[in-house]
């Protein structure tokens, strides 16, 4: 645009494992800020774009209101859900993205 290049910083939170295949390895992402809601803990997630494939399935569940995603590649990562919505909807959105919450869920 113009010669001129916007770009904005987030703050980052460094991963010691490698990425998934759509990252490299020692890719960082950002932490969401938690929400207060119900919490499920998500294993596989290795990536910002496996957070937000799961941020993305559990937020079009009829009653989500927000569907946040805590990080811990290589560990279970934390789902924070807001809304009105059943645990099994929340377990089919994560399964059906291709994910799966920890069995103490």
């Amino acid at each position: 645009m113009c010669g001129t290049e916007i770009r904005t910083e987030l703050p980052l939170a460094a991963t010691e494992l490698s990425g998934c295949s759509c990252c490299t390895p020692g890719a960082r992402t950002q932490t969401p800020t938690p929400v207060e809601g119900s919490e499920y803990w998500v294993e596989g997630l290795t990536c910002g774009h496996c957070v937000q494939t799961v941020e993305k399935a559990v937020n079009a569940v009829a009653g989500v209101e927000s569907a946040t995603v805590d990080l811990a590649a290589g560990a279970k990562s934390r789902l924070t859900v807001t809304g009105e919505v059943a645990a099994t909807a929340v377990r089919n959105a994560v399964t059906g993205a291709g994910y799966s919450l920890a069995a103490n869920n």
